[in-house]
This record gives structure tokens, sequence and C-alpha cells, in this order.
């Protein structure tokens, strides 16, 4: 049997067990909104949803069957030049393959098969012999110094570089880091060795580190985002701030506003795109994230209220045509000035449902739509100031590879690794915007460290 709890049956109560009944429904409607939650309604990050939760997405059915379709392009891995292969061998026939007669000659144009192999791995070791010679006149010992480069220890640059990337492009944890150099590079190696370079290769990148640290005030536009994570029991937020040509990423041990004084000082004047977390707002100005709008106007779409359903809907409209006219923007189709005038009647729409919310006396919808309201032209940012977009993606793609690598970690055990997470991390991700070679950049700034020489720069112009 199911009792459907009317008005009428709870006014036949007592008072008391009115004021329960009350109380025991806004509960249960609580927590199944909150059961409804997920990354495509809410600020929750797609990492807390598990892969096979998520719904398949609708696929119309398609009579082609699986695999390379007729008359595709075939394709081919390209041989390389014959001059640059390691070894040829020449092939020739010795008998006729129908009557058997002796063949003689050479062939113009040979078949041509290539075989792709790895050399057998073996460690380049240098050894350096400090001859310590006696003065014939005072009998003072003196003893050769290394050579200006050569690391004190027993590990190159490019080895040390190598161990770094490992560790934090390719996710590897120490120990199986020491593993892969002693399997399949034959080269020594255990986990307190990998910290050693671990500590190298942070101090060899400190300096590009620090410089991109003191450009970042000066930067126009910068999109903003942070994720907790821990350094040994203590939880800690490592943050990311990703600009035109370069990112920088910060460990810090909180999540309040004082970061972005530090970090960003008194001289940021530009524009920082961000999701609507409070700590931002000192900043003045802002783009709020229109991707997490959108979760959250389907957060309210997917209510089992009525009122906050059809907000939720009435909001979701503009936002797929605001997403819609972005879209053609970015590919040259729309100028920015066309998309302006586009979207004022929709700017006007948004505004409107928002005092709707505002208004409707509701308590899922006053506190947000108010917000929203009060703080509208932090919307629309991106229509006025060209290189700001409507969306913090840069920023979350950006942090995506430091999430994952926190999930296989847990975080640091030391401020020693802290410091040598938010280095590699923004070594890799400027890398990566600059398009230039990670292991090169990294190897170069080992070689300059243990040279004492200047770290090469890691900004554009430099």
């Amino acid at each position: 049997m199911q009792l459907e709890i009317t008005e009428e049956l709870i006014g036949r109560q007592s008072p008391e067990a009115q004021a329960i009944i009350r109380m025991l429904l806004a509960k249960i409607q609580e927590l199944e909104e909150r059961l409804n939650k997920s990354p495509r309604n809410s600020s929750l990050p797609p990492s807390t949803e598990h892969p096979h939760a998520k719904p398949p997405r609708p696929k119309s059915a398609s009579q082609r069957q699986p695999g390379g379709q007729p008359g595709h392009a075939k394709q081919e891995r390209p041989l390389l030049p014959t001059q640059a292969c390691d070894d040829v061998v020449p092939l020739k026939p010795t008998a006729c393959r129908r009557c058997g007669r002796e063949l003689s000659g050479a062939d113009a144009t040979p078949l041509r098969h290539q075989v792709w192999e790895l050399p057998n791995i073996k460690p380049q070791v240098t050894e350096y012999q400090r001859h310590r010679l006696a003065c014939r006149c005072c009998g003072v010992t003196t003893c050769a110094e290394l050579p200006p480069g050569v690391p004190m220890g027993q590990s190159g640059p490019r080895l040390v570089a190598f161990a770094a990337l490992l560790m934090a492009y390719f996710r590897q944890s120490k120990r199986r880091t020491a593993l892969f150099l002693e399997t399949l590079l034959n080269q020594p190696c255990c986990p307190a060795l990998t910290v050693k370079m671990q500590t190298q290769v942070t101090a060899a990148l400190q300096p590009a580190y620090q410089e991109l640290v003191h450009e970042l005030p000066a930067q126009r536009q910068l999109g903003a985002d942070e994720s907790p994570t821990k350094e040994a029991k203590t939880k800690a937020w490592l943050w990311t701030f990703v600009g035109s040509l370069f990112t920088v990423f910060a460990w810090r041990g909180t999540r309040a506003a004082t970061v972005l004084t530090e970090l960003l000082t008194d001289r940021f004047a530009g524009v920082v795109t961000c999701d609507r977390a409070k700590m931002y707002w000192m900043l003045k100005r802002l783009q709020w994230c229109w991707a997490h709008l959108q979760r959250d106007f389907q957060g309210l779409a997917d209510s089992n209220d009525g009122v906050v359903k059809r907000l939720g809907h009435d909001l979701l409209r503009p936002t797929r045509q605001l997403f819609r006219q972005w879209k053609r923007c970015r590919d040259g189709t729309l100028s920015r000035a066309g998309l302006k005038r586009t979207l004022a009647p929709l700017r006007q729409e948004v505004e409107g449902l928002l005092l709707r919310g505002l208004y409707s006396g509701h308590p899922q919808l006053v506190g947000m739509c108010r917000e929203l309201y009060e703080h509208r032209d932090w919307l629309w940012t991106f229509l006025d100031q060209e290189d700001v977009e409507p969306t913090n993606n840069a920023s979350e793609r950006a942090l995506r590879h430091a999430v994952i690598w926190r999930k296989l970690s847990f975080g640091t055990q030391s401020e020693g690794g802290s410091r040598f997470v938010e280095t590699m991390l923004t070594a890799i991700e400027t890398c990566r915007q600059q398009s230039r070679n990670v292991f090169d950049y990294v190897t170069t700034a080992v070689e300059a460290h243990f040279a004492h020489q200047p770290a090469p720069s890691l900004l554009p112009e430099a």
C-alpha cells in the first residue's frame, strides 16, 4: 500500500506531528535532489562519476559495417629514405622460380621492406678520473676539478629529465619509475634516487617558474581554477592560471582569496574567467563560466518542484542559443560585433528570467537568481573584450592531468614534492601551449643547473 501524504491528511494531525511531517518531507526532497545530482546538472567534477554510470549518448542506427569502408584512403607508414636506414640488406634470388636457371644482375627498383626495432639499450657511462698531484715545491696536493656541467652525482641531465617526466608527465610512482629505469633501460635506480632527481629538477625549473609567476599580473586575460589535494595528511589546493601562451600551477594550503592577492598582486588589471566561487569576487573584473551555469540550470530543470523545473527549462533555451552563436564566432563565421548584436535580445531574456526567479519567493531560486542578477555584468564580459571566452574550459583542461595524477598518487608527502608538482606541471602545460618539446626543455634546464648557468626561459618572447 502507498499512502499519499496530502495537506488535508497533515491538517488532521496535532501541531507537533504536523511539524515533524513537514520537516521529514523537506528532508526527503533534499535527499532526492542530492541523489539526482551529477556532473551534468551541478558543479561536481566529471571524475566523481563512474564511467559506467554515464547514460549512453543517443545514436542513430547506422547501416555501415564495422571497420574500413569501401573506397577509403589507405593509411600506411611512409618509408624512410634508404640513406636514413641503419642497415640495408640486399636480397637477390639465386635461381629462376620456374625453370631453376641461375640468375644474375640487380633490380633498379627493388621492393623495399623496412622493419623497425628497438636497439639493445645500454646506458652511456662516462668515467672522470680526477688526478691528485703533489707540488714539488711546497708539497701541497691539488685535485683536478670536474668539467663545467658535469654533476656531482651519478645521474646525467637527460636521465634526470627523463625520470622527472616519467613521474610528472606519465604519472608513474617513484617505485615504478625506478623499476622502469632498471628493467627497460638497464639503469641502476631505486626510489630514493628518484627523489634526489626530483629535487634536482625542481631546483633547475624554479627560476623559469618564478619568471612566469612574476608575469601573471601583466596578463590581460586569465582562466583560473583550483582542485583539492593533500600534502601528507594536510589538505591543500592546486591552483591553475592559464594565460594565452603560458600556464602557472601553484600548490597552496588554502583556497582563500589570499592566494589571488599573493600571485596576481595589485598590479593585475585583466579579466579572470572562473566559476562563481566567492574568493574570485575581489578581482572585480570577471567572466563567469557559462558551462558551469548550464549545468546549474540543468540541475533546476531536473528538480521535482514544478516552479524550479519550469525556470530551469526556460534558462536552458537561451543558454543553448548562446553556445550556438559562440561557436559561429569562434569559427569565424560571426564577428564579435555581430555576436554582441545577436545576443542582445537573449541577454534581456536571461536577465528577465533571473528577475522572475528572484521575486518568485521560492527558497531554491531566490538566492541563486539574486547572485546572478546582481552580478549580471560578469555574465557578458566576453562580448566586450576580444580575448575573453564565455567558458573556463582552458583552465579545466589544464587541470585535468593534475587531477588524474592526484587520484593515482593521493597527493604529495612533503613540501618538496609539492614544489615538484607545481613546477613540472607548469613546464609541461606551457610547453604544450607553445608547441615545444618538454623533454628537450627540461633537459636543457637541468644542464644549465648543473653548469651553474641561467635557466632557459619559458616566456614565449624570451
